[in-house]
């Protein structure tokens, strides 16, 4: 192909390994592993320098931050700001002959993404091997075929993240509706209940892995990862999938389309609404409405109380949110007429976020179909002249 040249990955970008020494008075971004969604090449929250106690790197904006750590979870994203990260993250730069952009969508490419995993070393927490990656031989174009390819990809990320700030704007909006009704409106004479006399809690299961007759089938099953990865959003697809054997066979349940589900350990707390039916492990709860079809005011009513949950989990190796904890919030309950009304208000805002969840996997999904073939040079971005 004209104009491109076979480089070694060291020959156009380097590593910073600026690192930064604990210190609860500094006032820094934090990215670990959690915080990168698996391969949509976003985060899905930040942390606080202030949470962390060993070593990690500096990052500035612009640099593109790598999950070393089982790097087959294409965990890729391009900093916004200042921050530092784990040191499970490479923080990766361009040399002067490559432009960032380009570096960003190289490394998000699966091409690159296979050849750093079958570089991985170690069994129980393989990592992606920067000494074998930095001799590795790629074609890459000139700098103006650079520029346009990252254009073309970056205009499909920019319609995504405008699609994401959307949601956001629709999810605050049903907060605040949720708030002014029930808060902040609040009458009198409504009773003070428990959590669990508003919502059914159920609990999930997992078929047994040593019978593989239960598992890739066509019911998705949750793990807390799938949740945490939907957090505040719709869950629309799942790692593992179960069969119908599997799912008479085990203690898993089925939950239906708009229940809500919320991880119970590990990570405690997170949750999101599903998208369709689906399955989940026991290390989650599934949460159904006591008033009927009232999804989304359960879902929102989980939201308002999910601080609380969070801070009441306890465990002597990983937090847990228990029966007894939904149980010791008291929350004070409106009449299910108000809850019927208040769920035909807001049904309105989640069936345009799903839409628009839709929208943003689609777009998703195209740039990933023109990321490989892009950085071939199967498919070539006219230049201008």
């Amino acid at each position: 192909m004209n104009g491109w040249r076979e480089l070694k990955l060291s020959d156009f970008v380097e590593l910073g390994k600026d690192q930064f020494k604990p210190d609860q008075n500094a006032d820094f971004n934090y990215i670990g592993l959690e915080h990168i969604e698996q391969e949509r090449l976003r985060l899905n929250s930040v942390g606080h320098s202030s949470e962390i106690a060993s070593n990690k790197f500096f990052f500035k904006t612009g640099d593109i931050l790598f999950g070393k750590l089982r790097p087959y979870f294409r965990k890729v994203v391009k900093a916004k700001f200042d921050g530092v990260c784990s040191t499970d993250i490479w923080v990766v730069r361009a040399k002067k002959n490559c432009l960032q952009d380009f570096v960003f969508y190289f490394l998000a490419n699966w091409e690159f993404i296979d050849t750093a995993n079958a570089s991985e070393g170690g069994s129980r927490m393989p990592r992606a091997d920067w000494n074998f990656l930095k001799d590795t031989k790629w074609r890459i174009p000139e700098r103006d075929e650079q520029k346009a390819i990252a254009a073309v990809l970056s205009s499909l990320d920019d319609k995504i993240d405008l699609l994401h700030r959307q949601n956001q704007t629709l999810e605050a909006m049903a907060e605040t509706l949720f708030r002014q009704w029930f808060v902040e409106e609040a009458q009198e004479d409504w009773v003070g209940k428990n959590l669990l006399d508003v919502i059914e809690l159920v609990g999930g299961g997992t078929p047994k892995t040593s019978v593989a007759e239960y598992w890739d089938g066509e019911i998705p099953w949750l793990s807390g990862g799938d949740i945490a990865s939907s957090h505040k959003s719709f869950v629309v697809s799942s790692e593992k999938t179960i069969t119908q054997e599997g799912l008479v066979n085990s203690s898993a349940k089925l939950l239906p389309r708009f229940a809500t589900v919320i991880s119970a350990r590990g990570t405690v707390g997170k949750y999101a609404l599903l998208s369709k039916p689906m399955t989940y492990s026991q290390s989650n709860y599934g949460i159904l409405p006591q008033v009927e079809g009232c999804f989304f005011f359960t879902y929102l009513l989980i939201n308002h109380a999910v601080s609380e949950l969070r801070s009441s989990a306890y465990g002597s190796v990983f937090d847990t949110i228990t029966t007894a904890t939904f149980r010791d919030i008291v929350i004070t309950v409106p009449p299910h007429e108000a809850i019927q009304d208040f769920e035909k208000m807001v049904s309105g805002y989640f069936m345009k976020k799903l839409h628009v969840l839709t929208q943003i996997r689609t777009l998703e999904k195209l740039r990933d179909t023109l990321l490989p073939k892009l950085m071939s040079g199967e498919v070539r971005v006219a230049l201008d002249l």
